[in-house]
């Protein structure tokens, strides 16, 4: 009896060796399967997304040339379109974006005042021209009385019109009336224009309805003008254009955010500048 046990017992052993070798092959694949998933979570963790807000032309343009060189960094870069002046600063305010790309400084800290945000610039990148572009009239000589002339709506963009066209001798502004002034600040107009306020994408869909209309650089492009040869006059390059230089803008405190500095490199690398000089001929010009 007690060698029918003994022999009992060895089967049982062997039994569970040969079983046993299965269960730990499974184990093994199982294990390597998920240290491969556990991988993969930790590449996708280690990944930046950064939402940039901008204006399609040239901002989302000039954005899409520095994405593969962001992508290298471990950055995968969102860029979100906007066509107006308004809505890409709520968003950044709101925690939609990241960084927005379209406006200068002056446009900015009016816009804080104005909507209580607590936007900053963080680099320029470039500056775009602004432009008085034909209308009914072909020439600023050929101006008649009474003509009317557009120009954006919008804050400083709205001074910097009135300036180009005071530097032409259209109207004359009330001294000092600087980056605040408005239409009401014109204390010389000569000929009786009509200055007609409209929102900046409008103004190149103004022009068969105006004399002459003054356009941003960026939606001069849009409209299909070419600011360096249909300009009838621009801001000059060594004028104060410099001040309308446009900025990459965060919120308050995520001025040191890695991905945004990543990206400000990228964008003020000699491709960049090279692609901008380019692609735009000196419509946009980079800061150097």
């Amino acid at each position: 009896m007690k060698k029918f046990w003994i022999f009992a017992l060895t089967l049982a052993l062997a039994a569970t060796a040969a079983c046993g070798k299965p269960a730990g092959t499974g184990e093994t694949t199982t294990t390597g399967s998920a240290a491969t998933e556990e991988a993969t979570t930790t590449a996708k963790a280690e990944k930046t997304v950064l939402r940039v807000g901008a204006s399609v032309t040239p901002h989302a343009e000039i954005l899409a040339q520095v994405k593969d060189t962001l992508a290298e960094q471990g950055i995968e870069l969102e860029i979100v379109e906007f066509a107006d002046y308004v809505l890409p600063n709520t968003a950044l305010e709101e925690g939609e974006l990241d960084a927005n790309y379209f406006q200068h400084k002056p446009y900015l800290e009016k816009f804080n005042v104005d909507h209580s945000t607590h936007l900053v610039a963080v680099g320029d990148i470039h500056y775009e021209p602004m432009g008085i572009y034909v209308g009914k009239t072909a020439t600023l000589d050929a101006l008649p009385d009474g003509a009317v002339i557009s120009v954006p709506n919008d804050g400083t963009n709205e001074a910097r019109a009135l300036l180009l066209l005071e530097a032409q001798g259209i109207i004359k502004l009330k001294e000092g009336a600087g980056l605040g002034a408005t239409k009401i600040d014109i204390v010389e107009n000569p000929k009786n224009v009509d200055i007609k306020e409209l929102e900046a994408a409008q103004l190149g869909l103004s022009l068969q309805d105006v004399d002459l209309a003054v356009i941003n650089a960026n939606y001069a492009i849009q409209a299909g003008l070419k600011p360096s040869t249909d300009a009838l006059a621009r801001e000059s390059a060594d004028s104060e254009a410099l001040t309308y230089a446009n900025a990459i803008v965060v919120k308050e405190g995520s001025e040191q955010n890695p991905a945004v500095l990543a990206l400000l490199d990228a964008l003020r690398s000699d491709a960049i500048k090279q692609f901008i000089n380019e692609q735009y001929a000196g419509a946009v010009i980079p800061v150097e």
